[in-house]
């Protein structure tokens, strides 16, 4: 691949987006990271994925002057990169963030598309399409008030101003903020918590979150109690439930 390297070790695996100087989202890179989910999905023992970028930045946008050159023809842009992004909303494991420097425009709606966002400090966080006369097309209007509430979002959106990685974390938008050498250890420190943990849980928990934004309360809630009786079933909820009692760590069979 020309764009993204990624592999696979301890359940985790690591995407890294290689398209200097700014890592700017292309066709290029959105291929490439279709045909990645691909791969990654016949990983039935992966339990995280940590998706982050090399150089100065995580993304610092999409690629502009390719957008233009689609601009009226047959292939939209938008439904592209929103299909790649609901892939990874709804992936069989959690996709975590690593944002340092920037994500700006495409690169932070892929962001949010994951379930979870771990910035640094100083990263610059914002969607200022509208500076160049353009709204988000993958997903920003629609992602970015799920975390910030909506008049947040209008600010955001409609002045086209960043935000710092302390701000992003104190709206709502990311979870943790840590120092530039400090992100990178912090998120595979947390991917291998995540790891440790029962597939099966891990896989439910991803079902029912979303429906906070898909059904009715009382839909989810049956649904949780009905996932629950299922995951209390498995070989792993026993294992887990007599490491408790003995004192011990559990050992999971991801069963």
């Amino acid at each position: 691949m020309d764009t993204l390297t990624y592999e696979v070790k301890d359940h985790i695996a690591e995407i890294t987006i290689q398209s200097p100087p700014a890592n700017a989202l292309s066709s290029t890179i959105l291929q490439e990271l279709n045909e990645i989910l691909n791969e990654l999905e016949a990983e039935k023992s992966l339990k995280a994925v940590i998706l982050k970028g090399e150089g100065k930045f995580f993304s610092a946008g999409a690629d502009i002057k390719e957008f233009t050159e689609f601009q009226g023809g047959k292939e939209n842009m938008a439904f592209k990169g929103q299909a790649v992004f609901d892939r990874i909303e709804q992936f069989h494991a959690p996709f975590i963030a690593a944002i340092h420097g920037a994500a700006l425009g495409g690169g932070l709606e892929l962001a949010l598309s994951c379930h979870m966002r771990f910035v640094t400090k100083s990263a610059k966080i914002g969607l200022p399409e509208l500076s160049l006369g353009i709204i988000p097309g993958f997903g920003g209007t629609q992602r970015l008030p799920r975390y910030v509430g909506d008049a947040k979002a209008y600010e955001m959106i409609l002045t086209a101003e960043p935000v710092s990685g302390e701000e992003a974390v104190a709206m709502g938008l990311a979870n943790r903020a840590f120092e530039e050498e400090e992100l990178m250890d912090a998120v595979r420190k947390i991917a291998a918590s995540i790891a440790s943990k029962s597939k099966p849980s891990i896989e439910h928990v991803l079902k029912l979150v979303p429906n906070v934004y898909e059904s009715t309360l009382n839909h989810g809630l049956k649904d949780e109690a009905s996932r629950f009786e299922e995951v209390f079933r498995t070989e792993d909820a026993s294992e887990g439930v007599k490491a408790f009692i003995e004192k011990r760590k559990p050992v999971f069979q991801d069963k």
